[in-house]
Order: C-alpha cells, then sequence, then structure tokens
C-alpha cells in the first residue's frame, strides 16, 4: 500500500485541473494516491480524468458526489482515504516536483503516533512563500501555537495521519455549502503537535472563484456552518479569551444572518457571547450590507 494520499476536491475545474495532475506526474517519487472528488462538477470533468487514469502515469481514485462544498468533499475524502497519511491539493493548486519525496522522507525519519502529522509551506506560482516561514526551533507545535504563540502568518500545508482525519466529521446542514476546515484541525491540536518542516509542499494561485475570495459572501450564505465553527472555537481549551471573543463576535453575527435569536443560550460562553453583542450586531450590518445584492 501506498504511503501517502493527495487528495483534490473539485467543483466545475477542469479547465485548471491540469496543473495538479501534471505536477502529480512530475513527482520524483510515486509513492502516493491521487484521490479526486469531484463534488458536483457539470463541466467535463470526468471525461478528463478517465483519459489520465488510461495513461497509468500515476494511481487515481475518483469519487463523484451531489455538491456538498468543501467540507463535504473532505467526509467523504478522510471515509475514503486507505493510506497512512494524507493531504489536500486544491484543484487550482500544485505540488513542486520533490514535495511527496520530502512528505514521506520527513515522516518516515521523525513520524510517530505522538505526532498527528507535517506542517509544510505554502508558496505562490512565483516560488515566494506565503507569509512566514515556521520556526527552526520547536520541531513540534500545535497548528494554534503556530499562529498564536511562535507568530506565524500565512496558510501552511498539512499533511495529517488518515487515522485521526477521520475524527470529528465535519456537520453537514441543509441547504448551506461551507464549515470551517479549521474545526477539524484545533480539535486535533488539543492531543497532538505536528513535526515542523521548511519546506515548500504546495503552490498555490488564488483564482476568482476560490472560496478564499469570497469569504463575506460565503458568512451570508452558510450562516449554520459559521455559527458552529465559532461556537466550537470558542470551546477549545488552550485559546486565551481575546481568541474566544473575536469568536463570539462572528458567532453572534453568524446567528442574526441565521435569524437564530437563541444564540445567547446557545452560547458555550454566555457572558463573553454577551459582551460581543454589539460588535456582532455591527458585523451582522456590514456583511448584509457588503454581499446585499447576494
Amino acid at each position: 500500500m501506498k504511503v501517502l494520499t493527495v487528495f483534490t476536491p473539485t467543483f466545475n475545474r477542469a479547465y485548471c485541473l491540469h496543473q495538479c495532475y501534471e505536477s502529480l506526474v512530475r513527482q520524483t517519487c510515486k509513492d502516493f494516491v491521487w484521490l479526486i472528488i469531484d463534488d458536483g462538477s457539470t463541466d467535463n470533468t470526468k471525461e478528463l480524468v478517465d483519459k489520465w487514469k488510461k495513461t497509468n502515469l500515476i494511481e487515481i481514485e475518483y469519487i463523484w458526489q451531489e455538491n456538498q462544498g468543501m467540507h463535504g468533499a473532505h467526509n467523504t475524502a478522510y471515509d475514503s482515504i486507505k493510506t497512512e497519511l494524507n493531504v489536500c491539493i486544491d484543484s487550482d493548486d500544485y505540488m513542486p516536483d520533490d514535495a511527496v519525496h520530502k512528505i514521506i522522507t520527513m515522516w518516515k525519519i521523525f513520524g510517530s503516533e505522538n505526532v498527528s502529522g507535517i506542517i509544510g509551506l505554502d508558496s505562490y506560482t512565483d516560488g515566494k512563500v506565503i507569509g512566514t516561514n515556521l520556526p527552526s526551533v520547536p520541531m513540534t507545535s500545535t497548528l494554534f501555537d503556530l499562529y498564536h504563540k511562535y507568530g506565524v502568518t500565512g496558510d501552511k500545508k498539512l499533511v495529517y495521519r488518515t487515522e485521526l482525519t477521520k475524527r470529528f466529521p465535519y456537520p453537514i446542514f441543509e441547504n448551506e455549502k461551507y464549515v470551517g476546515l479549521a474545526y477539524k484541525y484545533h480539535m486535533l491540536d488539543r492531543d497532538y503537535e505536528m513535526l515542523l518542516m521548511n519546506e515548500v509542499l504546495c503552490c498555490v494561485e488564488y483564482l476568482q472563484d476560490g472560496s478564499s475570495l469570497n469569504m463575506l459572501g460565503q458568512y451570508r450564505k452558510n450562516p449554520k456552518g459559521f455559527a458552529f465553527y465559532r461556537k466550537e472555537l470558542m470551546k477549545l481549551p488552550f485559546a486565551n479569551s481575546k481568541f474566544k471573543f473575536r469568536q463570539a463576535i462572528h458567532y453572534v453575527s453568524s446567528c442574526l444572518l441565521d435569524k437564530n435569536f437563541q444564540f445567547i443560550k446557545e452560547a458555550p460562553n454566555k457572558v463573553l457571547t454577551t459582551l460581543a453583542v454589539p460588535l456582532g450586531i455591527m458585523l451582522f450590518l456590514f456583511i448584509k450590507t457588503k454581499t446585499r445584492t447576494i
């Protein structure tokens, strides 16, 4: 069995998916499976993948499902993965030619059941690292501490042990398509640290139809998912009050967007949530104004 699954959620991205495929074909180490979760595409994604599978240059698995959004595609991926490790490479991104080799080498030397995986770097397509590098010391950290203790900024690439990512599935809310993916990562942070590797594992291109560039619209369309996400972050035992207060503001805003006026009663920290109400209302009004046409 292969060591790593590279999984790619995709939705009507046939026009750019070839970049990811070509980068995987170029990998110096082929000890991986490419799992494509087609989240309800109506373009020619399946035909494209069928053509690639016939070349047999890399091992490809393909799953089509009704559209559930990114978190639903992740749920399907984690349910299906059989390898020890997994990493998500989005449909508009690609891997440097030696990325799989670096992941597997790092894991063979330092990997154990005491860590949940590896944190590596993302770069832009010009090779510039997104945000900051990782600290050289310590060798392990939780994802939360990386940003809130060591001052790291920018998106990073996460490689996880598959048996752990099968835990904490993302909830699916009717008529919604988004729950913050970091929910699962923060849940795993409660019990495990991750190995830090200052190597670029993914080259990122932020397309105009990507969710990261349309966040206000996501807030408006997916209030239940965001309220759930913020509520869970408010419960984190290692988070400070400032972090939790910020989550409370977003929680209030999302509940108002959902017309759920029981949010204080349902909040994990009622005092903090009550204090967050004025700013939550302001954020709610800002989102409503900016997304008026949605």
